[in-house]
Parts: C-alpha cells; sequence; structure tokens
C-alpha cells in the first residue's frame, strides 16, 4: 500500500493560492486515476483506489499546513504504510518558479507543513514531490504570498507544473 499526500489548506478561501499546490496536485491524481475524494478520517480526506495492482491512498490533511503530520501520522499508522511507501507533494518557495523536483529524502527546509511532518514522524526518510511557487515579489510578506491567490494569467502554466508533478508522483508510485 502506498499513500500520497498533497498538503495545502481547505477550503474555498485557499482554492488556488500558491501555498494549495500540494491540494491541487492530489486533485489531478485523483481525476486521473479516476479515484473520488469521498472518505474523511485520519485528519484528512481520502480517495482511494486500486493503481498497478495495488492499494492507493491520495490524502488532503484537513489540519491546515503547518500540522499536516498529524495526519500524515495518522494515515501511516491506521494503514500500517511504511515510511518509504508515503509520498508528499508541497509548494516550494526555494526553487524556481513552475519547477518539480523529487527528492527520496531530507529535511523540511523552508516549508512549515515538511518540518511538521518530519518532527511528527520523526524521520526525513520518505520521497516528496516540490512545486516550484518561486519567491514573493520585493517588500510582501511570506504568509501574504504563500496564501494569495495565483493570478489568472498565471494559472495555465501552474496547471502544467501540477500536471508534471502528477507525473513524477506516478514515476514514484510504480518504481
Amino acid at each position: 500500500m502506498k499513500a500520497v499526500f498533497g498538503l495545502g489548506n481547505f477550503g474555498d478561501k485557499y482554492a488556488y493560492t500558491y501555498h494549495n499546490m500540494g491540494f491541487l496536485t492530489a486533485e489531478c491524481l485523483a481525476d486521473r486515476l479516476a479515484f473520488k475524494f469521498k472518505k474523511k478520517e485520519c485528519d484528512g480526506l481520502i480517495a482511494e483506489g486500486n493503481f498497478e495492482g495495488e492499494r492507493l491512498l491520495i490524502v488532503k490533511p484537513l489540519t491546515y499546513m503547518n500540522l499536516s503530520g498529524h495526519c500524515v501520522k495518522q494515515v501511516v499508522k491506521k494503514y500500517k504504510i511504511e515510511l518509504n511507501d508515503i509520498i508528499v507533494a508541497f509548494d516550494d518557495i526555494d526553487i524556481p518558479r513552475l519547477s518539480v523536483r523529487v527528492r527520496m529524502r531530507g529535511s523540511g527546509g523552508t516549508h512549515n507543513g515538511m518540518r511538521n511532518i518530519v518532527e511528527v514522524m520523526k524521520s526525513e526518510e520518505f520521497p516528496r514531490v516540490r512545486l516550484g511557487i518561486g519567491r514573493p515579489p520585493e517588500n510582501v510578506p511570506l504568509g501574504d504570498f504563500v496564501l494569495s491567490d495565483v493570478p489568472k494569467a498565471d494559472r495555465q502554466g501552474f496547471r502544467d507544473m501540477i500536471e508534471n508533478a502528477a507525473d513524477e508522483i506516478i514515476k514514484l508510485i510504480k518504481a
């Protein structure tokens, strides 16, 4: 069994913000695999099904970004998932805008949701897919930037990045 966690903040207010790239990636992946987000448990919204002959969960934590580790821990415990069988997708200011990077392990970096997952799980040994949102414009506080809506003119580029991230997740699942 594997689980993909897309990090974000729940609610219409955050639907297309920079900080919701993980949620959007989880939704993209679920759409591709014809999974539906139906189950609410372990502080998350879960879509599940079979892919490549294996059970797969796609999870959107409902704990808000900075407490994402609590949902991850509950899902891992309940479903008895090995840490190397989880994948976390999240927005990242530390890589170029519209880029996608895969890391098989590492710290939480500057991302509070990832830091919380690493802290709660007491491990850095799990794959992650980083979606580049770039740095905030000068004089814009980081919190304001990540919670701001992606401008409509930029959304196609972000949709393409999300599709690329879903491709990378599928490669990780198949590996």
